[in-house]
């Protein structure tokens, strides 16, 4: 399993790298609007809803959603005077009050199931509620500083995925080698504190490492440090919250378009939290 996880990686990278460094704006939209069609697919059979139409009519609702904030937003106007466009600004911000309240649905699993365990318009909903600002995030973040640095917001989007990555690969890594004590076993039984605490672990590492690098200025280090930690632990919840509706679904995987991975949901769900939660923090903290 973990061969084929890191070939499948090793095929994605290219492809993530090209879209985010290489393709103009408004073709990086495109791009993330089609993976999140396809998460929109995936997020479907969540809902108990399996047949071919009702799948297609969701995900078709999605990219409506989206389509109708990327209508309403002019492509020469995302950033204006350091402000981020107000339509994107609050859909991200739903999204990171989402993933909030989404947290306490976690960590009252499995009492919070009651809400939603038989009602697929809760669920549908909290898919919107999750991909339209994922969307928006991730173009807001590639567009950061793009008129004087077209490439900015670029290594801005890849730091918020270095994070997620390496706090998926240290946790993977950590939990296999001290992993005892289960972390929220009604969720997903797999994860551990130990692995937890090696993911935010190397994060962090990460995070000094950029810091250093770049060099962050000194006034800026501790709202620097408490996003991307925040980002960090919130990116835990995103996977969290999709083992949580995978549960109650009786699904596995969301999909199996990627060998060793699953679906395309199973590989965004940290990002699906990370990126709005990231933007939010970055505007009200760093900026």
């Amino acid at each position: 399993m973990l061969k084929q996880r890191i070939i499948t990686a090793i095929v994605l990278l290219p492809l993530a790298f090209g879209i985010i460094f290489a393709l103009p704006i408004e073709w990086f939209a495109l791009a993330v609007l089609l993976v999140l069609l396809l998460a929109a697919w995936e997020w479907s059979p969540l809902m108990k809803v399996c047949h071919f139409w009702g799948r297609l009519a969701y995900t078709a609702l999605i990219g409506i959603a989206i389509a109708a904030v990327w209508w309403l937003v002019a492509f020469d106007d995302l950033w204006h005077g350091g402000r981020l466009h107000a339509v994107l600004y609050y859909v991200s911000l739903v999204g990171g009050l989402w993933w909030l309240a989404a947290t306490l649905l976690v960590f009252n699993f499995p009492r919070s199931q009651r809400l939603w365990i038989n009602s697929r318009i809760f669920v549908g909903v909290f898919g919107f509620l999750i991909l339209v600002p994922t969307w928006a995030a991730a173009l807001s973040i590639r567009s950061m500083h793009y008129d004087a640095n077209p490439l900015f917001g670029a290594w801005t989007l890849l730091f918020v995925l270095g994070l997620v990555w390496a706090a998926d690969i240290g946790a993977y890594f950590a939990g296999k080698r001290f992993g005892k004590r289960k972390l929220m076993p009604h969720v997903s039984p797999g994860k551990t504190l130990e692995g937890l605490y090696g993911g935010v672990a190397l994060a962090l590492l990460v995070m000094a490492i950029v810091a250093w690098a770049l060099p962050v200025e000194r006034e800026l280090l501790l709202g620097y440090f408490a996003v991307g930690l925040i980002t960090v632990l919130i990116s835990v919840f995103g996977d969290l919250n999709e083992s949580m509706f995978k549960r109650c679904a009786g699904v596995k995987d969301s999909g199996s378009i990627l060998p060793g991975h699953g679906g395309i949901l199973d590989r965004i769900d940290s990002l699906t939290s990370a990126l709005p939660v990231f933007l939010i923090g970055y505007l009200w903290l760093v900026v």
